[in-house]
């Protein structure tokens, strides 16, 4: 649920939110599966259902494609899905700052008026 004051997330991280609370991943697997491609719709079917014992848990799934695609067994750096949209936004609100700043010191030098 979203409160007035706090910031939405943007509509193409919601289904990763989601996902999370549905296969109970953490924000590490989520950052991972993110960093693979995957789509978040599909993982269900990568999801072992107690009756595919030859299938590995989801969160040992992902892990092990990120491990065999990067040579590392976690990223560096994990960040939730929250914390990479608030600094998505708090860039494109500084680059926007930044923007119409040089545009009002170019429309400054071009007033003839002063």
């Amino acid at each position: 649920m979203v409160k007035k004051n706090q910031n939405r997330l943007p509509a193409n991280l919601q289904p990763w939110i989601d996902a999370r609370r549905r296969f109970h991943l953490s924000h590490e697997h989520v950052q991972m599966a993110r960093e693979l491609g995957m789509n978040p719709k599909k993982l269900g079917k990568l999801d072992n259902h107690g009756q595919e014992p030859w299938k590995l848990p989801l969160p040992d799934f992902i892990r092990k494609l990120y491990s065999k695609r990067f040579g590392k067994r976690m990223p560096d750096v994990v960040r939730s899905i929250e914390e990479t949209a608030a600094e998505k936004q708090a860039k494109e609100k500084a680059k926007k700052v930044t923007r119409d700043g040089a545009r009002r010191m170019v429309d400054q030098r071009d007033d003839p008026t002063q």
